[in-house]
């Protein structure tokens, strides 16, 4: 195994020229191959780096010597190929914590299994921390078998870096309880058993387990337990008025007697609020902003009290309650104007804030801040080849849907346009609606918007309504009807043709998941309003969809909630199925699927590719071998995007706007 020099690790100056513009566009794999950094983590002491790092093309693990440079020992681990990981965590000065994940099949139905893993400063010797072998899978009680989840952390417990809570079944993966684990012997403790209707578990600040909530299997009715804050009594969520079993608990303040829950209170969007258990009544509103769901709480780096709350608007907001905590968070703002900054940990003493850092037109980078020094320095950035390459603008905009909703979208202008050497005039453009579908787009770096911007290509991304973090109407009419969301990419399309912005023979919709979905939608619906489709990991068949949910625990209810409250009935689902109506597409059509995806099972690929036979379009079809939902793997994603990239050239032509 190769092992690359730690690119700046040498620090140099953070603020970089810029180059000038290619004369032809950037490689496919600039943009397409994965992040350089997948994950970090800093410990306690400041002294080491961890991170997930790429390494010709594959991530490995290593270990820095942040405290002194001159050290120059290799520290580096690779993994099997099959391996994806989740996340890295120092859990003490000597010890880092690896989550790991595996995709495997049982009986036809195919599924990721967790692993934790504790190694030492050097890498050299790693231990799985739970034997992942049980006596019951669940309901089947064969024996031996494996349990699926072996890698839930309940609390990292920071005052006690010995030891970590985990949640996992013993006998039954599906009572999972709630365990003390030593790092050092990996010998387990049961602080409170596990119920089959309890998946999840909420500790306080103290690091000492108060809540467990979740579902029945069977009937989907919703179950919470709290634990006294100085007792060891139990109560069900009945005792406690003015909240029920599914109010999403967030945490605690530092008062172990104040839970924190997320609440509407008679608005439009979620907000936090205080509940007294002692006194078992609501208390103070925390946080609570009237145009976006609040998204988390801030705790100070100590983990000892709630310093802010989060929300998403067009990018991640902070609010302190703290003002030591604003004060520091505003030197690195100061320091990174107009930059988005995600902080991935920060060590108990303040001193170092580990965090990448990005703009709408700059590829991320991974930064750490020395606070004693008042300096950011960049470690290593996650699109190297293109740093220094000026990238295409992103514009913020708003449409108005048919109804006068309006849907608030991010247009991606290559660079002749934003450079005035052409007008922003008659362009080919992407469609480019979002996955989930209830996710969201924001106003940030996205690898594939400006792929195709550097190949001459303007974006159009919307958040149509079903977006998350607008609230709840704006929420629900997506979600209570698949077909607005259905609607609002098409509107946006019909904008950009009124405002001159778009060629009307030169549009491509283009979508990953549940937008993968929405592409092939678009071709049956709307075939004159596009050149092409392209479909990656989408859905195509929404009752084989159901069928597959189903085969998991809790996936009828995951079904009502995520699909059936879309659509009237059968006929419904079946008249929004692009399998059912493969043979009305006309239009050019991609379609590309991972052959290992456990999200949209890769028969939703093979159906939709059966069906188009009775289609006259031109069709390319994709198979990856081993290719999960996300393509985590670099050689599956520079096929997968130089055949996407080909298919774009014949179907839009050169653009006029490509370098």
């Amino acid at each position: 195994m190769r092992v690359f020099s730690f690119i700046y690790f040498v620090f140099f100056s953070l603020f970089l020229s810029l180059g000038t513009a290619l004369a032809k566009p950037p490689p496919i794999d600039y943009y397409v191959k994965l992040p350089y950094t997948y994950d970090a983590s800093i410990s306690p002491d400041g002294k080491w780096l961890g991170v997930v790092i790429d390494n010709e093309g594959e991530y490995i693990l290593r270990v820095i010597n942040l405290a002194n440079p001159a050290d120059r020992k290799v520290r580096a681990a690779k993994y099997p190929k099959n391996v994806k990981v989740n996340w890295i965590k120092w859990a003490n000065n000597e010890q880092l914590l690896l989550s790991t994940r595996q995709t495997f099949k049982r009986g036809g139905t195919i599924y990721n299994t967790g692993y934790l893993f504790v190694l030492d400063v050097d890498l050299s010797d790693a231990k799985q921390v739970l034997d992942s072998k049980i006596k019951s899978f669940g309901r089947t009680g064969s024996p031996n078998d494996i349990r699926q989840f072996n890698n839930v952390v309940v609390d990292f417990l920071p005052a006690d870096p010995e030891h970590i809570l985990m949640a996992f079944g013993r006998n039954d993966q599906f009572k999972p309880g709630v365990h003390m684990v030593s790092l050092k012997t990996r010998s387990k403790k049961i602080i409170k058993s596990g119920s089959s209707r309890i998946q999840h578990w909420v500790t306080d600040l103290r690091g000492e387990v108060r809540v467990g909530y979740g579902r029945a299997d069977r009937s989907g009715d919703w179950f919470m337990t709290i634990r006294d804050a100085h007792s060891k009594k139990w109560r069900n969520v009945k005792e406690y008025t003015g909240i029920d079993a599914d109010t999403k608990v967030v945490g605690f303040m530092s008062n172990p007697d104040e839970m924190i829950i997320a609440k509407y209170n008679g608005k439009d969007t979620l907000g936090l609020y205080v509940y007294n258990l002692a006194t078992k009544s609501m208390g103070r509103k925390l946080f609570h902003n009237d145009n976006y769901d609040v998204q988390s709480i801030i705790i100070s780096a100590d983990g000892k009290k709630v310093i802010g709350a989060t929300y998403l608007a067009d990018t991640l907001v902070r609010e302190f309650f703290d003002p030591i905590a604003k004060a520091r968070m505003s030197k690195i703002e100061n320091i990174l104007k107009n930059y988005q900054i995600s902080i991935i940990e920060t060590t108990p003493d303040n001193k170092i804030t580990l965090f990448k850092a990005s703009a709408p037109d700059v590829p991320p980078a991974l930064y750490f801040y020395d606070d004693s020094k008042g300096k950011v320095n960049i470690l290593v950035s996650d699109y190297p080849d293109i740093e220094n390459t000026p990238q295409a603008e992103v514009v913020k905009a708003k449409y108005t849907a048919r109804d006068g909703f309006k849907i608030p979208a991010y247009v991606t202008i290559p660079n002749k346009v934003s450079n005035k050497k052409i007008p922003l005039k008659n362009l080919p453009f992407i469609i480019l609606p979002h996955g989930g579908p209830y996710a969201r787009d924001t106003h940030s770096f996205d690898y594939m918007a400006q792929l195709f911007a550097s190949r001459g290509y303007a974006v159009l991304q919307m958040n149509f309504r079903g977006s998350e973090g607008y609230g709840k109407k704006f929420k629900e009419a997506g979600r209570e009807n698949w077909e607005i969301m259905q609607e609002d990419v098409e509107d946006g399309v019909k904008w950009l043709i009124k405002k001159g912005y778009a060629n009307p023979e030169r549009i491509c919709i283009v979508g990953w998941s549940y937008g993968g979905y929405a592409a092939l939608m678009a071709a049956i619906k709307n075939p004159d309003l596009y050149a092409c489709s392209a479909s990656i990991a989408g859905v195509t068949d929404l009752q084989d969809m159901v069928a597959d949910l189903k085969k998991y625990r809790f996936g009828k209810h995951a079904a009502k909630n995520f699909l059936l409250k879309g659509f009237d009935s059968k006929t419904d689902m079946k008249a929004n199925s692009p399998v059912k109506r493969a043979g009305e597409i006309k239009i050019p059509v991609f379609l590309a699927h991972g052959t290992k995806d456990v999200i949209v099972h890769y028969d939703q690929y093979t159906r939709m590719k059966r069906a188009l036979k009775k289609s006259k379009a031109k069709k390319t079809f994709v198979s990856l071998k081993d290719g999960d939902h996300s393509l985590l793997d670099n050689k599956l994603r520079l096929e997968m995007f130089g055949k996407l990239d080909k298919f774009l050239k014949d179907n839009l032509g050169a653009s006029e706007a490509a370098p």
